[in-house]
């Protein structure tokens, strides 16, 4: 009779290169990605945003359409700092983030394709979220004097 001994899945820590690449790249995008598309909110150079706001959530928050994508900029560019410097936190507000973004497109109708690939930035926000406990980076200390 043969008897299989199994070998232990490599872990995603820092003892596997690939996944502490998988880590590294899904933070650097959930980092700058939120932050440029918050900033642009401001200057519109991308888009015109205020067409992906479902008439909905505009009859539910105060003020103008324009004046919610100027809060939804703001968000946008805190939660992708927040991913730079707690991508375990970060990575879960995004993903949370994007779930209601997913929830407006299915509300406005037409944007069912953005929808789809939001849900698949949801799911590697997830991701981040998961592997950044086990990515030990390293930390700067100062020594006291």
């Amino acid at each position: 009779m043969t008897t299989y001994q199994s070998t232990p899945a490599p872990s995603a820590g820092t003892s596997s290169p690939a996944g502490r690449q998988a880590f590294l790249l899904l933070r650097t995008v959930f980092t700058v990605a939120p932050i440029l598309f918050g900033l642009d909110k401001f200057v519109g150079l991308l888009t015109d945003w205020e067409q992906y706001l479902a008439p909905q959530i505009d009859a539910l928050i105060p003020g103008t359409a324009h004046q919610a994508m100027l809060a939804v900029g703001v968000v946008e560019i805190l939660a992708g700092v927040l991913v730079a410097v707690a991508p375990r936190i970060g990575g879960l507000v995004v993903a949370a983030w994007l779930a209601g973004i997913i929830v407006n497109l299915l509300l406005l109708g037409g944007f069912y394709d953005v929808a789809l690939r939001d849900f698949g930035l949801l799911v590697g926000a997830l991701a981040l979220a998961r592997l950044a406990p086990a990515i030990s980076l390293p930390v700067h200390r100062t020594r006291a004097s």
